[in-house]
């Protein structure tokens, strides 16, 4: 299993789903095939597949152990999910759990759940079904920290429009609103909220309203959890270039080039959700943009 340590934090990647394609035209369908063509060289196998036209992306969630505790950014898709509008999810089976148990972790020792935002591909571990049809938290003595702003935006209650729209049926339902009846959530807002004193939660709004990304500060090492801020490495040299499931893109392209310029410059480690291959990278600044310097060293 795939583990850094930087400082005094270790961080292991926990895989639910392999790399596998994705057409580009679904992820990516307002982005020139020549953004792509131009950066094959080094984007094809990993991250693209020329041949079939498809982007390839892992569903993955990231184990912090830092100060003594034990810390999820993310929870995959789940199991036993009613996803009619994303047959990849759809009744979707996964040994997620089992993948913890071989990195040392029982779900109740899980002290602390980090949503960078409210999707079903980061939520959905969040609960449980038990056998009698409920949504119990998987996590019993974790508090699960979460934006208010996508708290509320993903809230059928509040009737919100969404540019998802039935993408994200049954989400909030049987992933987030489980634990807040629990009384397992800490709804965060404003400009940061600190885990500990190594990591914090910043807000990068636009994939979702309440988009944030996490970042680690461990001596004299730097890294940041992004999320859904990118889903290739091709928006790594063209921040700009969006997938289809921004709700606001220009918010997104701002938080994107932000996040970028930060990472370049504090010399972090950049942990997007779903890279596969590598899945994480140094960025630089080269000529008022930014390439990749070099890929995440496991062991």
């Amino acid at each position: 299993m795939d583990t850094i340590a930087l400082g005094k934090v270790e961080i292991t990647r926990v895989v639910e789903l392999p790399a596998r394609g994705r057409a580009r035209d679904y992820v990516f369908p307002d982005v020139p095939v020549e953004h792509w063509q131009a950066y094959e060289d080094w984007l094809a196998p990993v991250f693209l597949d020329p041949a079939a036209d498809e982007v390839r992306i892992m569903i993955q969630t990231w184990l912090i152990r830092s100060e003594g505790r034990t810390i999820l950014i993310d929870t995959g898709i789940g199991n036993d999910r009613e996803r009619p509008a994303m047959p990849a999810f759809h009744h979707l089976h996964t040994h997620y759990l089992g993948e913890l148990a071989a990195a040392g972790v029982r779900p109740q020792d899980v002290d602390t759940v980090i949503c960078t935002h409210v999707h079903g591909d980061h939520v959905g571990w969040n609960t449980c079904r038990t056998d009698d049809g409920e949504w119990r938290p998987t996590f019993p003595n974790a508090q699960y920290v979460i934006s208010r702003a996508d708290f509320d935006y993903w809230n059928p209650a509040n009737g919100h429009r969404t540019r998802a729209g039935p993408r994200m049926a049954n989400v909030f339902e049987d992933s987030v609103a489980p634990v807040h009846q629990a009384g397992q959530t800490v709804l965060w807002e404003g400009e940061h909220h600190d885990i500990d004193a190594q990591l914090r939660i910043e807000p990068a709004p636009g994939h979702t309203p309440g988009s944030c990304v996490v970042w680690l500060r461990s001596g004299t090492d730097r890294a940041v959890f992004a999320g859904d801020l990118l889903h290739s490495p091709l928006q790594i040299v063209e921040p700009y270039d969006c997938p289809s499931f921004d709700e606001d893109e220009p918010r997104a392209r701002e938080s994107r080039r932000r996040v970028l310029g930060e990472t370049a410059d504090r010399g972090a480690l950049l942990f997007p959700a779903h890279f596969p291959g590598p899945g994480a990278a140094e960025v630089r600044r080269v000529e008022g943009r930014f390439a990749v310097k070099k890929w995440a060293a496991w062991r």
